[in-house]
């Protein structure tokens, strides 16, 4: 492929990204102005604490990552799963 090739398929790429882009942000922006009722306070209480229980569980769920890479025991399983592999490929 030629550099001009390659340049009109980034184009071409770029533009149908921000095509898509403008579409999902127009569906966004006509879902978010659904006329009805106003939501009651007790819908916002739930809504809250959803997004902070959420939120709770996501960060408790990668510092629980990192604590597992820090102190080495991913290497450790990964170390006993490739040593089962090395058995199979000298014994057949």
């Amino acid at each position: 492929m030629t550099k001009a090739g390659g340049r009109i398929g980034t184009m071409v790429l770029f533009v149908l990204l921000l095509g898509l882009l403008a579409v999902s942000v127009w569906f966004a922006a006509q879902a978010w102005t659904v006329e009805g009722p106003p939501l009651p306070t007790q819908g916002y209480i739930a809504m809250t604490l959803g997004v902070v229980f959420s939120v709770v569980i996501g960060c408790g769920l990668m510092a629980l990552v990192f604590f597992s890479n820090r102190y080495g025991y991913d290497e450790r399983s990964n170390r006993d799963q490739h040593r089962g592999d090395d058995d199979r490929a000298t014994h057949p």
